[in-house]
């Protein structure tokens, strides 16, 4: 890939909504992340000899390059029963900021108790619990934006 189609990637990148863009070639993979300031860019090029293959970081001018970001191979899912998210939307651990949350770790639940609520298209929907049982994780963040499918809670 020549530096004129990287630098009008870079650009496109830039300029546009995405935040990561990643394109493979018969002659190698480029992969763009924006960041704060300019987008670091990794490129790699892969010989057809599998001994020879060589990776060459190349950036745009004053952009350092950025190793790409490596996820584990398996994270360990949490033990018990996990509540996910049926929307995108907020996640709200009370009904209102000055409240106390629906449910702490350790809590015993009910099938159909509230557990949180998650804001969408404001609209506040009311996230029950699916099992009976006792908290014994939250993991959404109170105000953060959740995933459809995005487990919340972990009911034992």
């Amino acid at each position: 890939m020549d530096l004129r189609k990287l630098k009008t990637l870079i650009d496109l990148v830039s300029e546009s909504n995405i935040s990561e863009l990643e394109i493979t070639e018969t002659e190698g993979k480029v992969r763009i992340v924006k960041g704060g300031g300019a987008a670091p860019v990794q490129y790699v090029q892969t010989l057809a000899a599998p001994q020879a293959a060589a990776a060459a970081p190349v950036a745009a001018a004053g952009a350092p390059a950025a190793p790409v970001a490596s996820t584990p191979a398996a994270e360990a899912a949490p033990a018990g029963h996990a509540v996910k998210s049926p929307m995108v939307g907020t996640f709200y651990r009370s009904s209102s900021p000055g409240a106390a949350a629906f449910v702490e770790v350790g809590s015993k639940v009910n099938e159909g108790d509230t557990l949180c609520i998650i804001e969408a298209m404001k609209i506040l929907n009311e996230i029950e619990a699916d099992k009976s049982g006792t908290i014994t994780q939250i993991l959404g963040e109170n105000g953060q934006a959740v995933e459809y499918g995005q487990p919340l809670f972990i009911i034992e």
